[in-house]
């Protein structure tokens, strides 16, 4: 299966309830043969009406973390576990996750990068249960932001998902801190 085919295929998608109520299935985007790929959870309002990745509050949030890590935009590839909208902002449901999740499966097969970047909990929840990842306890979970997991050819790291600046502005240098390392990630060592 090619991107396109796929992307095509996300697009019409109706497998779960979420197809009701949104206006656009997102689908990834970015450099097909990027190293690194953004999973977030799900698209915001502004991404679900205009059809783009990270558009909105906190996609400004973002632009400046990867500016700040020395990363750009184009070189990577985002996309989310959820492709649609969640209503009210609410937390997706298992159901709803294996209905989305092959599409995720197929972009990192296609895309292959040698980073995967999790934004946020369900994000790295499902990351973490795709690469047999021992998943800590909710009340220790914070301890995995920034943390390098290698799998196999894949490195991963899971971060904070950059809305969260915007409800915790305190936590903003441990965010830039630990986007940095996906730079250093990014490097290729002699």
């Amino acid at each position: 299966m090619k991107l396109d085919d796929l992307n095509e295929e996300i697009k019409r998608c109706q497998k779960c309830r979420l197809s009701k109520s949104r206006i656009n299935a997102l689908c990834g985007e970015g450099d097909p043969s990027a190293k690194l790929m953004l999973i977030a959870q799900a698209p915001g309002e502004n991404e679900d009406r205009e059809g783009k990745m990270f558009i909105g509050p906190s996609g400004k949030v973002l632009d400046e973390l990867l500016e700040m890590a020395d990363i750009d935009r184009k070189e990577t590839y985002m996309t989310n576990l959820v492709k649609c909208m969640l209503p009210k902002y609410r937390k997706p449901k298992q159901d709803e996750i294996s209905a989305c999740s092959h599409y995720l499966d197929s972009e990192i097969e296609l895309i292959n990068p040698q980073i995967l970047a999790p934004l946020g909990y369900h994000a790295i929840k499902y990351i973490f249960e795709k690469y047999a990842i021992v998943l800590p306890p909710k009340a220790e979970f914070h301890k995995v932001f920034g943390k390098v997991f290698l799998i196999g050819d894949k490195k991963i790291i899971p971060l904070q998902h950059p809305a969260a600046v915007l409800y915790n502005h305190s936590i903003k240098m441990v965010l830039i801190k630990n986007y940095r390392k996906m730079r250093v990630l990014l490097t290729d060592c002699k």
